[in-house]
């Protein structure tokens, strides 16, 4: 989406366009998705092109789209390096991640002085390309769209060994190397303040939210139910953590303890988790009702979520879903579609009445939750209804531009721009 200009969050932001003279510089660095398709990534840079910045930014090729090594797209410039994810171990992320600083650096050399570097985790390792820009005059907003600390420990199951004890250390030098913290929430915000020592008026909750002109209900398709009922969807990324196989259970009860075999279920998303999930749908004797697409077109998934009867959230409590916003929580409410989520603490706090909630990682009751919904369209319409009116309110992104805007221009103050056509004074200027 291009977004129109705001005038209103200019103003907000301390107007960090700041009207006349060269625009500001801003690089965002991204390891863990290729852009656009990191949707917030995507709606942070245009917000900032919107704003008046030119915007560059650091990723990773996709594997089947934004596979481009250079791109222009809307006004921002892209600059991508090849990356293999991680496998087999430790020593499969040490070589990601070594090879993914490497291009860092190199790619960073090749985009020049930037007012902003603005590096986005996981990993907690980009302070290091960010540490070397600082010293070239710019200054570092850490956006903490993870937890390392809690993923690690959720993700792996290894409790709080000497690896966990390196990605807090990790996470620690990223916080003390930042000159602003923007999180994706209030909890995330209270980690900063109080495990990262960051001043309050130093750290800027920047919600994730889905773009309502990408994403909105177009009429449903009743050929997606597969010649049953109802439909249930689920959307989003497939990986040890995110409760797949919770969701599969559950309608394994579904089917086999409460009698119900009047829906089906598409599973859109991929992740490492993916083939697992396929093979213990077919041990769950699933094949014939649960269907997996992988990743699809937007349009594709807007067909599905517009068909969608009730749409499933089933990340389990841990120390890291607990605290954390679910993306796909958010684009089921922009559908108007009513949601079964696990009591987790900042899932109430996005979906409030949108959804019913489960006791942590009760997959009986998750079963229930969704029996109850399929028999009763009317308070499915009313919580459909409860979650397009928060998103389009305090959970919008034209509040999420406003504080994004104002932590640039947080950053930004008293720092004098710097001049894409003199890198010698460039380099010269030391961060303060």
């Amino acid at each position: 989406m291009r977004a129109g200009p705001n005038r209103d969050t200019w103003a907000l932001s301390g107007d960090v366009r700041s009207g006349a003279g060269p625009a500001r510089r801003a690089l965002i660095l991204v390891e863990n998705l290729s852009v656009p398709f990191d949707r917030r990534v995507w709606q942070e840079c245009t917000t900032l092109r919107d704003a008046g910045w030119t915007v560059h930014v650091i990723c990773p090729q996709g594997e089947k789209r934004d596979t481009e090594s250079e791109a222009s797209i809307d006004g921002v410039r892209i600059h991508r390096y090849p990356l293999r994810a991680a496998t087999g171990g430790p020593a499969g992320y040490l070589r990601e991640y070594g090879t993914a600083l490497w291009h860092t650096l190199r790619l960073a050399r090749k985009v020049g002085p930037v007012d902003v570097v603005h590096a986005c985790n996981p990993p907690d390792l980009l302070f290091l390309p960010a540490l070397w820009m600082k010293r070239h005059g710019a200054r570092f907003i850490f956006d903490q769209h993870d937890l390392v600390p809690e993923l690690y420990l959720s993700r792996f199951d290894r409790g709080e060994d000497l690896l966990y004890r390196a990605v807090c250390a990790l996470e620690r030098r990223t916080y003390r190397a930042a000159d602003i913290v923007l999180a994706t929430n209030e909890s995330y915000r209270d980690v900063a303040v109080s495990r990262g020592g960051r001043r309050p008026a130093d750290v800027f909750v920047v919600r994730s939210a889905p773009d309502i002109e990408r994403f909105h209900p177009v009429p449903p398709e009743p050929e997606l139910r597969r010649g049953k009922p109802h439909l249930l969807c689920y959307l989003g990324v497939m990986g040890p953590q995110d409760g797949v196989d919770y969701a599969l259970r559950a309608l394994a009860k579904l089917r086999d303890e409460l009698g119900r075999t009047d829906w089906h279920a598409v599973f859109v998303g991929a992740g490492d988790a993916f083939d697992a999930m396929v093979e213990l749908s077919q041990r769950l004797g699933l094949s014939e009702q649960v269907q997996f697409t992988g990743r699809v077109p937007d349009a594709d998934l807007v067909r599905y979520l517009s068909t969608a009867d009730v749409c499933l959230s089933p990340d389990p409590r841990n120390p890291l879903n607990d605290v954390s916003t679910m993306n796909k929580v958010l684009e089921y409410m922009v559908m108007g579609r009513p949601i079964v989520s696990f009591d987790l603490r900042e899932a109430r706090v996005s979906a409030g009445d949108a959804a019913v909630y489960a006791p942590a990682n009760d997959e009986a009751e998750f079963a229930e939750l969704i029996m109850l919904l399929l028999d009763d369209p009317e308070q499915r319409a009313r919580m459909g209804k409860i979650g397009q009116e928060r998103i389009s309110g305090h959970l919008s992104w034209k509040n999420s531009q406003a504080s994004l805007l104002a932590a640039y221009a947080a950053a930004c103050r008293d720092h004098t721009p710097v001049s894409a056509g003199d890198p010698v004074r460039a380099r010269g200027r030391q961060h303060p």
